[in-house]
């Protein structure tokens, strides 16, 4: 990379993640590398951040870098603004369109004319873990410079870590946070079972992991001084407010409690719902909150879904859903 080139590129990706932070409030950083396939090809390189801003839908800002694949000299670099559906939800396909803009030179490292590009395409996200992902893209670009167009294929990682600046917790009514006279202790069934109030305690719980609505996703987070929280620590916090003691894993949370059936008529509020992907060990958990919705703690943070196979978010979790624990017993 000729030195000017390399000048402009670290100027450019400064902007775009100085400004993404302060103007998306980012939820995740992200790089690419890929190739675009015009003419003798070109190397790709973006990176910038991204966050959810409603529904379905994600935004992304980046600084993009393009150079000849062959060596020669010609490159461009700028800025593009990307439109997302179904990204970030889950594991699974999304589509992308995407603008932008800069300044380049096909044949020399000049940078001196400005050019503009529009692309569309889909791509497919795997998550080993809550707060990493990896990505990789098919776009058909038109770039406006010599009227230059064809398939670009690129793969990356994204690394997750936070949303939108933190609301302060909402405050509940003080017989809906204080914890049962009785002492914390594991929920086996015959413990549930001395419990005198099952429905108001069962409403109580619920209330407690609402009011942590907004809260970010946090790996490994338990809400401890107002932060985020991962799925499993939201359940343990919103049971562990009312003196029912759950461990702190989804995969051990699910053993607890007794089973019960998926039929939408068998579930009650308060019951903990357990996911997996492709029939493993359960690896996410929420909270049924009734009127076919769950809460639960995700990329996009403490958010409610619902439970459908119809809703376009809730598909992704409804196609996982293993199975239902109740934890507080009916009378």
């Amino acid at each position: 990379m000729q030195p000017r080139a390399s000048g402009l590129m670290i100027a450019v990706l400064g902007v775009a993640t100085a400004l993404g932070p302060s103007r998306l409030h980012a939820q995740g950083i992200e790089g690419q590398v890929g190739r675009f396939y015009e003419g003798g090809g070109w190397d790709l390189y973006r990176l910038g951040v991204s966050r959810p801003i409603t529904g379905m839908f994600g935004l992304g800002l980046h600084g993009n870098y393009l150079r000849r694949a062959d060596g020669d000299d010609g490159g461009f670099a700028g800025v593009s603004a990307d439109l997302t559906a179904f990204k970030g939800g889950g594991q699974g396909p999304y589509l992308v369109a995407g603008v932008g803009g800069g300044m380049g030179s096909p044949r020399t490292g000049a940078f001196s004319s400005v050019w503009g590009s529009w692309s569309a395409g889909a791509g497919y996200e795997l998550l080993p873990a809550p707060f990493l992902a990896f990505g990789a893209e098919v776009r058909w670009r038109e770039l406006s410079l010599d009227h230059r167009d064809g398939l670009e294929v690129a793969a990356g990682l994204s690394i997750r870590f936070g949303g939108p600046a933190r609301p302060r917790p909402a405050k509940l009514p003080p017989d809906t946070i204080e914890p049962v006279a009785e002492p914390v202790r594991s929920p086996d069934e015959s413990a549930v079972d001395r419990l005198a109030t099952p429905a108001p305690l069962r409403d109580a719980v619920v209330a407690t992991a609402k009011a942590a609505m907004g809260r970010p996703y946090a790996w490994g987070g338990t809400g401890a001084d107002g932060g985020g929280f991962d799925c499993s620590g939201l359940i343990q916090h919103a049971y562990g407010r009312h003196g029912i003691a759950l461990p702190r894993t989804s995969a051990e949370q699910a053993k607890r409690g007794k089973a019960v059936s998926k039929k939408p008529g068998s579930l009650l509020p308060g019951d903990l719902l357990t996911f997996s992907n492709r029939g493993g060990p359960v690896s996410h958990v929420g909270l049924y909150v009734g009127n076919g919705r769950f809460i639960h703690s995700a990329s996009r943070g403490v958010q409610i879904s619902v439970l459908s196979g119809a809703d376009p978010y809730g598909r992704w979790w409804f196609k996982r859903w293993v199975g239902v624990r109740r934890i507080i017993a009916t009378r």
